[in-house]
């Protein structure tokens, strides 16, 4: 499979050329983003408020950061992602809305996600659970931190990354889940072994 090592801010034809089961590494901005924070950016939105981050051609990952303050500012402890699942009733929107070209976390995303990828090219990757201190390690430092008062584990955190990965493309811009392939061909299965099955009378 191709491996990419994009920059932000990602361009269309860039996420445009990702498939299922690429691996990606990035570079730049990251601003991670949980359900909390996914709920204040579409008030925003709504009220016509400007947000404290450009997020066109943007990175949004699924985490709660385990960040310390030091003399010399925030220190990235852990970044592990948190379950995508979470944010499917909010993802759509921000992705129309603005212009996020690729999401980052655990676990896969529904079908509202993948039809506003395909429809706005963007992509949905996964890096691995219980990694936490490798995705720390890619972060270089804390740009910036907004709406605290959500909490740590909430708040909208904005990273310098290096190298951010590997990570996996399962939903790509075709809208193609490799998580809603995978449940069907496992119902599938099911269902032949369930015929070859000697039932008792």
């Amino acid at each position: 499979m191709p491996v990419y090592r994009l920059k932000t801010p990602l361009s269309t034809e860039e996420v445009a050329k990702l498939r299922v089961g690429d691996t990606v590494y990035v570079s730049g901005v990251v601003v991670a983003a949980r359900d909390s924070a996914h709920k204040r950016m579409l008030e925003y939105i709504e009220r016509g408020e400007k947000l404290p981050v450009d997020l066109r051609g943007g990175v949004i990952y699924h985490v709660g950061p385990v960040v310390r303050r030091t003399e010399r500012g925030w220190e990235v402890i852990s970044a592990g992602p948190t379950t995508s699942a979470r944010m499917e009733a909010f993802e759509a929107d921000v992705i129309e809305k603005l212009g996020v070209k690729l999401v980052v976390g655990k676990g896969g995303m529904g079908k509202r996600t993948a039809e506003a990828m395909k429809k706005h090219v963007a992509a949905y990757a996964i890096f691995t659970g219980g990694a936490g201190v490798l995705a720390a390690k890619a972060i270089k430092r804390v740009v910036d931190v907004h709406w605290l008062d959500l909490g740590m584990a909430e708040a909208m955190w904005v990273f310098e990354v290096e190298d951010f990965g590997p990570l996996t493309v399962m939903i790509d811009s075709t809208g193609r889940n490799y998580y809603d392939e995978l449940r069907d061909e496992a119902r599938r299965k099911v269902a032949e072994i369930l015929k070859t099955i000697d039932w008792p009378h």
